[in-house]
């Protein structure tokens, strides 16, 4: 049987410090292994933050960006309406105020040249009387103070219908119904019976030049519009 000897103080204290050491050491190991493992985490905790709050701020800047470009879009439609609007209000107020001169213009033809009146006088009773071929006798409304320049015109116009149908036609002018003395001028021509009139007064054919030729006269004064897709 062995026998067991008694430590000494100092080799209690040598033993103590060597346990103590290793303790430490274990201690100071698990530690580090700790710190690695919380480090590892944190990177990918880090790394899984920062990936989505990058996904989020991308998310919300397309967002942002879209709506942007959907307002910078509506104002830049608005503004160009208002623009294209007030054009097309410049561009009738022009037309209008074109078609007013005109008639004030029709008016002073009327009044001042005799006999440039006289031949366009001529000229729409003829036409008349070739919209109405079939009658032989026909009615010439006009202003009063026109009588006398009407008849003269009702003459050459009458000759000319003649020499072009060889065929003649009565024309008498209405004394009781008249075109207004305001009027700029022109006639009406009336068929025998009175059912069929064909209207040749300056109002009128204005009239008529400023609906069916208002699309050519716009081209004339503004140009082709671009984005027309049908025309006639």
């Amino acid at each position: 049987m062995s026998q067991i000897h008694a430590m000494s103080d100092d080799q209690v204290n040598q033993e103590l410090r060597k346990m103590t050491a290793f303790i430490r050491q274990e201690a100071l190991e698990k530690a580090r292994e700790i710190q690695l493992k919380a480090d590892e985490e944190f990177s990918i905790e880090k790394s899984k933050l920062v990936r989505s709050e990058t996904s989020r701020i991308d998310d919300e800047y397309k967002k942002k960006f879209t709506q942007a470009g959907m307002s910078q879009q509506i104002t830049k439609s608005t503004l160009a309406n208002k623009t294209r609007l007030r054009i097309l209000s410049s561009r009738q107020e022009l037309l209008d105020q074109l078609f007013e001169d005109a008639s004030k213009k029709l008016a002073d033809t009327a009044s001042k040249d005799k006999s440039k009146y006289e031949k366009v006088l001529k000229n729409i009773i003829l036409q008349g009387l070739y919209a109405l071929v079939n009658e032989k006798k026909v009615t010439l409304r006009c202003r009063k103070k026109d009588d006398d320049v009407v008849k003269k015109a009702a003459e050459g116009a009458k000759e000319e219908y003649k020499k072009n149908l060889k065929r003649d036609v009565e024309i008498q002018i209405d004394g009781k119904e008249r075109v207004p003395d305001d009027s700029p001028g022109g006639v009406i021509i009336l068929s025998g019976n009175g059912k069929i009139d064909v209207n040749n007064t300056f109002e009128e054919r204005l009239h008529l030049l400023e609906t069916e030729a208002l699309p050519a006269v716009r081209a004339t004064l503004f140009g082709e519009n671009k984005n027309r897709r049908f025309r006639d």
